[in-house]
């Protein structure tokens, strides 16, 4: 299965009617390279606060608040691009207005057949703690696609190894990770993460990023990365793990992902992390002992 990941350019749309146009022309060049699912990058709805006055733009709040109008259309235009294309098109994040001006930071997935399902991010960075107004998710879900099982971690949930090891355990062998990091720090954070889901699970990652300046909106204004697809770093896959990325001109990071290879690539591995996990937790293993040396 060939899938695709995003660096997308953050623009300033004058309005959804532009944003959507620009939406079928990116997701309908990648299907015609028989791109089965394409990932776009987290905070993807931010750029529809362009569309507003710059009061708006500019404050994280009112931004969040005002694109809340857009959802249905949202909806609507990536399940008809998923329709017409084929693609299951997992659309970054949209900050989704849960009542009482509380919002989540939530995925959405949409099905060539009409089906749409979600996971919201787990984790808070502290650019989110600090907005003050948006939730954590309570859920950790895996998704079947064409036999394929999936799980979306949220661009700082990839940094954190159990939640994704349990979305491994119920069969995830592909991790999608829509990102959004405005250091190279961060976007380094983000990509080790990643590697080291791929390393210690035997999975497949794919990273969109956001690129580019928008110095109109709080949360988007400086954006760093690359999009990359990445396999374990084991016999049959890239020594460095890395089977696409952008290298800084790029749109797209796309790649052919074979499952039934990665399955048999256990009988000649050189590490078995994903195997091994169970022996962090044996009974000596689980604290550590303190001893003193001299």
């Amino acid at each position: 299965m060939k899938l695709a990941a995003a660096r997308y350019a953050i623009g300033r749309p004058s309005g959804f009617a532009a944003f959507a146009e620009r939406q079928r022309r990116l997701l309908g060049a990648v299907a015609e390279h028989g791109v089965r699912i394409a990932l776009l990058p987290e905070y993807l709805s931010l750029e529809l606060a362009a569309t507003f006055d710059d009061a708006v733009s500019s404050d994280l709040h009112a931004s969040l608040a005002a694109i809340q109008r857009h959802r249905q259309d949202w909806i609507e235009l990536y399940s008809a691009i998923a329709r017409e294309t084929g693609l299951l098109v997992v659309a970054g994040t949209f900050l989704l207005d849960t009542g009482g001006g509380r919002y989540r930071n939530r995925c959405d997935l949409f099905l060539p057949n009409g089906g749409h399902a979600w996971q919201d991010k787990l984790q808070l960075t502290g650019f989110e703690k600090r907005a003050g107004v948006i939730d954590g998710g309570d859920a950790l879900k895996v998704f079947e696609f064409e036999g394929l099982r999936l799980g979306v971690a949220v661009c700082y949930d990839a940094e954190f190894p159990l939640p994704v090891r349990a979305q491994c355990e119920a069969g995830a062998r592909l991790l999608l990770v829509p990102s959004c990091t405005d250091t190279d720090a961060g976007a380094t954070r983000v990509r080790v993460g990643c590697l080291a889901r791929a390393l210690e699970n035997r999975c497949f990652v794919a990273q969109s990023v956001t690129a580019g300046e928008a110095p109109w909106s709080p949360a988007l204004d400086v954006n760093t990365g690359e999009a990359a697809v990445f396999a374990p770093m084991d016999a049959g896959f890239p020594a460095d793990g890395v089977l696409a990325d952008t290298r800084g001109t790029g749109e797209w990071a796309i790649a052919e992902i074979d499952i039934a290879a990665l399955n048999a690539s256990r009988a000649s591995a050189q590490v078995a992390n994903d195997r091994d996990w169970p022996g962090q937790s044996l009974p000596g293993l689980v604290n550590a002992r303190v001893e003193r040396l001299g």
